[in-house]
Parts: C-alpha cells; sequence; structure tokens
C-alpha cells in the first residue's frame, strides 16, 4: 500500500473469490482467491493474529485427524518459518512482546491497544509452542528453533510478572517509587501509581486476578481482556495458580462479564471523553457495544477449553446455560450490547457463522472434554526450569558504573 510491501510472512485476514475468463475460451471460467492483507481493511491495518491462527489450528488439525502430512509438506513448513521470522525479527523494540498496531487483532478498529496487546502476545507465544512442535528438522531449522526457545522464555517472563494484577499487585503499584534510573529498578516501565483508575479500586476482588491489557512505559492498560486471559491459560502463559485466578475472577464478576449472554470482549468500556479520545469518536465503538464492551458470543468456546484445561468445566456449563436461553431465538447474532447484554448488536449479522460455531464447540467439548487437549499447550519443563534458575539467582550485583 502506498509503495509499501508487508513482510513475507504476513497471512491474509480474508479472501475473495473472483471469477475470471480462461484464455483463448470466451465461455470458459475460472474462480481464484483475491487475499487481502489489509490494503482493503478499515483502517488499512494488517493482521497479525491470522498466521498465529493458522499455526495454533494447524496443529490441532493434526492431532484430531492424526494426519500429519498437510504439516509436514514443504510449502506448510516454509509458510510455519516465514511466520516465524517476521515474528521473531530484531527491530528497536526491547520487549520480547510482539509490537503491533491498532486494530491488528480480534479488535481491529481504533480502541487504545496499540503496542503490546495481550491477545496477541497469547496467540504468540501459543503459536511459538505450536510451531516448534511442528518443525521438521532440517538445515536452517536449528538457528529458528534457538531464537524460538530464547524468546517463549522471555515472553513468558515478562507476561507472567509484568502483566498480572491482583489485589496484592494492586497495592505494589499503588506504592510504587517513580524515576528509577538502574538496572535493578522495582518500577522497571516508569508506571505511577495515579494509573489505577477508580472503577478497578473498587471492581478487584480479594480472591482472583487477570492478565492486564496492555503495557509499554509509563502505560498501563487495566481494562480485562477476555480472549488474552483465556488464551493464557489455554497455551499455559499464565501459571496454573494465574489461570485459576482468572477463572475465579470471571466467578467473581460474572454479572458484569457474562451477565445476559457471554462473553464481554473487554471491561469496562471506554466512555465520555475517554472514548472521544481513544476511539475518534467511532459510531460503532459506542460505549457497551461492538468491541467497546459488546459481548461475543464466539467467546464461549475459548472459556470451555481453559474451563476443561483446568478441570473446572461448571464454569463454561454455567456460561452454555445463559447461551441458550436465547441465543437461537435471536437468530445467533454476531454480538450484544449494553452492560448486561440485554441487546442484540445494533449493527450485529445474524446467523453469524462463528456464533454458530461458538457454541456448537462447546457443547461438544463439554460432551468430550477430552478432545480438548488438541487446542491446550501443557506447561513446558524447560521454560519453567528456566525461570526458576533465574528467580533462584536473584538481582545481579552490579558494579558501580560511571556515566561519561
Amino acid at each position: 500500500m502506498d509503495c509499501h510491501s508487508p513482510g513475507q510472512g504476513l497471512m491474509p485476514a480474508s479472501f475473495k473469490v473472483r471469477t475470471i475468463p480462461l484464455d483463448g475460451d470466451e465461455d470458459a471460467t475460472e474462480e481464484v482467491l483475491d487475499p487481502d492483507f489489509g490494503e482493503a481493511a478499515i483502517g488499512r491495518v494488517a493482521p497479525v493474529d491470522s498466521g498465529l491462527w493458522w499455526i495454533i489450528l494447524l496443529r490441532a488439525y493434526g492431532k484430531c485427524s492424526g494426519d500429519l502430512s498437510v504439516q509436514e509438506r514443504i510449502d506448510v513448513q516454509t509458510g510455519i518459518k516465514m511466520i516465524l521470522k517476521l515474528c521473531l525479527a530484531d527491530g528497536f523494540d526491547m520487549f520480547p512482546t510482539l509490537l503491533v498496531t491498532d486494530g491488528s487483532c480480534m479488535i481491529d478498529r481504533r480502541m487504545g491497544i496499540h503496542g503490546h496487546p495481550l491477545e496477541i502476545q497469547a496467540l504468540f507465544y501459543s503459536a511459538l509452542l505450536c510451531a516448534r512442535e511442528m518443525l521438521t528438522p532440517e538445515d536452517g531449522s536449528a538457528d529458528l528453533i534457538r531464537a524460538l526457545n530464547n524468546r517463549l522464555i522471555a515472553l513468558s517472563f515478562h507476561i507472567r510478572e509484568y502483566y498480572w494484577v491482583d489485589m496484592q499487585k494492586l497495592n505494589e503499584i499503588y506504592r510504587y517509587k517513580t524515576e528509577e534510573y538502574s538496572y535493578d529498578a522495582v518500577n522497571k516501565f516508569n508506571i505511577y501509581p495515579d494509573q489505577i483508575s477508580p472503577w478497578l479500586v473498587e471492581w478487584i476482588p480479594p480472591k482472583g486476578g487477570y492478565f492486564i491489557g496492555n503495557l509499554q512505559p509509563a502505560h498501563m492498560d487495566f481494562r480485562f481482556f477476555s480472549l488474552g486471559n483465556l488464551w493464557s491459560i489455554v497455551s499455559s502463559l499464565a501459571t496454573t495458580h494465574q489461570s485459576h485466578a482468572i477463572l475465579d475472577l470471571i466467578e467473581s464478576k460474572w454479572s458484569d462479564l457474562v451477565a445476559e449472554m457471554p462473553l464481554k470482549i473487554c471491561y469496562p468500556a471506554l466512555e465520555n471523553q475517554e472514548w472521544r479520545i481513544i476511539t475518534g469518536s467511532d459510531p460503532k465503538n459506542t460505549p457497551w457495544s461492538y468491541h467497546n464492551g459488546g459481548s461475543w458470543p464466539t467467546l464461549l468456546w475459548q472459556l470451555t477449553v481453559a474451563s476443561i484445561k483446568m478441570n473446572r468445566p461448571e464454569i463454561a456449563a454455567k456460561a452454555l446455560e445463559v447461551v441458550e436461553k436465547r441465543i437461537a431465538i435471536d437468530k445467533w447474532p454476531e454480538y450484544y450490547d449494553t452492560k448486561r447484554a440485554r441487546f442484540i448488536g445494533k449493527q450485529a449479522r445474524l446467523y453469524q457463522t462463528w456464533s454458530i460455531a461458538g457454541y456448537l464447540v462447546a457443547k461438544q467439548l463439554l460432551e468430550k472434554p477430552d478432545i480438548a487437549r488438541i487446542l491446550w499447550n501443557d506447561e513446558d519443563a524447560e521454560i519453567l526450569n528456566a525461570l526458576s534458575t533465574n528467580r533462584k539467582r536473584g538481582k545481579k550485583v552490579l558494579k558501580k558504573t560511571f556515566i561519561v
């Protein structure tokens, strides 16, 4: 777009089917696919998550069908490597998280999630684990796997340590000192305690916690994003303790996050002046609508996989009961509006494929919970050992340094 081409390894968000005439025959035609890499998207944003989802679902297909021939194909192996190289490329960024623009994931409109949004990091972590499992040993793979392993350890530590918020962590942030210039600073990202929003002080339960939506220098986005937190459980990016704490929070805040239709895409909604500044007065993302605090039935299947993984399927079963009361009567809408999800979304498409699919997958997984294993990643022993070794060593004792 405008003389700039996307990096190799970017996967299109969608395709259009186009019919073209065959050369030399006026009556014969063929159908071709026109990929959209963001050139036709609203806001012209390239999709970062589609390639990550492709790797995750490719592994799930192999595990479900037993057919590994697809992932072993040369073109598919090349595709995996191209996606990895694009995501692992060195740049100016200092963090192990994946740097992206606003609108590059499921929330595909301006919602203030640019930088290092949790959803992308959870999918990135999961895709790295899945890719490592599927990559065939050959020349050129060793360096990629080494870079992949290094990134997994760093990313895991970064998210677990700095994105996590519960009552104890919130108290620590509340007492942060700022402007700490040193290698061993406690407040590494220069977060100002005044950033703790009044809604969070009242909302955070005594039991439970979650990963915040984003972390950047002097900025913490304290909103709860459902997909990122649920996929952190599914991918084992969250520890066992953190995974249970996220589910505890969902149970504790059921009336906010589930209410009359699961599941809030994020909580709370941006309102008033904050909505005008951050979304650009987006008429589709008005408060408690669409991606700004709307409720999306498709998120039910991720909640189900996470609940089954943590041996708490009753949470998903309870959400399924809520869905079955009205979603078929409402004609399977794309999303719901209002704080308690009482209205069908004002621009929601009816008979939406992924609303139907989310329900069917959740229903079948609850009937046969063992199948959910094809979608989740078990905690990696190497990553656990590396993290525990780093913690045992503690902080490095640094020699006195002078800035010249």
